[in-house]
């Protein structure tokens, strides 16, 4: 249905705000999960190397470093001497969450919710496995990203929601700043979207795209600057980090077009398993999701058993329930706000009841 359109409330100052917390989501998480899941524990000594990029606690670890095995997903975890987490790599998966410095990600404009975290989401040049810590491509990269203040996920995420500052590379190109979802819904259909969906990476860039399969996105010029929510997804894991992407939901190899193809791909690894798209297939649990996970949604039934939206797991805010981030037509754009329901994924609210699956890519 056709509407009037809304303007998006700006968030001043948001970007994020570096602040001291006690500890990250992982550090929570894994204290809970370790004691049943431990498979191995084995001492490595200390993991050679310069302190990379950054500077951070992790780099001044001088004592000894272990590495420990859990299950459900098979995952290796990397301790400090002092016993903290330093960092969680996933068999199969090439994200991997690393502890680094304190920072908080709010938009007071749209939600009270603060999510206050240590976790920084880096993608690797390779796909985990257990044994990888012993290999060339993995030291040489923890090196280089273990204190890294480089942007992460997380905050390439941000810098598409209300408010965010323009940013632009060598050639004038505008690659980052607020976000639409997509242009207003002219047919005016009863029952209809507000806005259209189908804004990906390269409407926002305003620039054709050659994808690896020969085939090229070309934009549209009333998409300009918009991402609907899988296209925010490619945005922030595909162009702006590196990961594959398919020119499609069928050709090419890495992340599919849509949210339905990303849950059905073989990409990365089912972390809550698709059984069905019926408020019956609603996961029983969600202590298995940590953060940069997607998230996936049955949110209209039109789609009927397509799943229709997709986000990323940002962690626990101060109120202590999961937060995701996602673009979403109500906001009309990027947002972990409650316009159009909360973005919380615990409890009985409106994304809470329509999740359906999660993967770890």
């Amino acid at each position: 249905m056709a509407g009037k359109k809304k303007s998006r409330p700006v968030v001043s100052g948001l970007a994020v705000l570096a602040l001291v917390a006690t500890s990250g989501y992982l550090t929570l998480e894994l204290r809970k999960q370790e004691a049943p899941g431990v498979t191995e524990v084995r001492n490595i000594g200390v993991l050679e190397g310069g302190k990379g990029k950054g500077s951070g606690s992790a780099s001044d670890d001088k004592g000894e470093a272990q590495w420990a095995r859990l299950e459900n997903p098979g995952r290796s975890v990397l301790r400090g001497s002092d016993g903290q987490i330093r960092a969680v790599f996933t068999d199969g998966a090439r994200l991997a969450t690393l502890t680094g410095s304190a920072r908080t990600f709010a938009e007071p404009a749209s939600t009270s919710s603060k999510v206050s975290t240590t976790d920084w989401v880096r993608l690797m040049p390779e796909s985990w496995k257990k044994g990888a810590e012993k290999e060339k491509w993995f030291t040489d990269w923890y090196t280089e990203y273990k204190d890294s203040k480089e942007d992460d996920l997380f905050a390439i995420a941000f810098q598409y929601v209300a408010g965010a500052p323009q940013k632009k590379d060598k050639q004038g190109t505008v690659y980052a700043g607020d976000a639409n979802f997509g242009p207003l819904n002219t047919a005016g259909a009863e029952g209809g979207d507000l806005r259209l969906e189908q804004s990906d990476f390269y409407d926002y860039l305003g620039l054709p795209y050659p994808f690896r399969d020969g085939q090229t996105g070309t934009p549209e010029t009333l998409r300009a600057k918009s991402l609907d929510c899988s296209g925010f997804i490619r945005m922030v894991l595909g162009y702006r980090t590196r990961y594959p992407l398919m020119s499609s939901d069928t050709s090419g190899d890495g992340l599919p077009r849509t949210a339905n193809g990303m849950a059905r791909s073989d990409e990365g690894v089912d972390v809550l398993p698709l059984s069905g798209v019926g408020a019956a297939a609603r996961p029983s649990s969600i202590d298995q999701l940590q953060p940069g996970d997607l998230v996936f949604f049955k949110l209209d039934a039109r789609t009927k058993d397509r799943l229709d939206h997709v986000g990323m797991v940002l962690g626990y805010d101060t109120g202590g329930h999961l937060i995701f981030v996602s673009s979403r037509e109500e906001v009309n754009g990027p947002t972990i706000g409650d316009v159009g329901g909360v973005s919380r994924l615990d409890g009985n609210g409106y994304y809470a009841k329509t999740l359906r699956s999660a993967k770890r890519l």
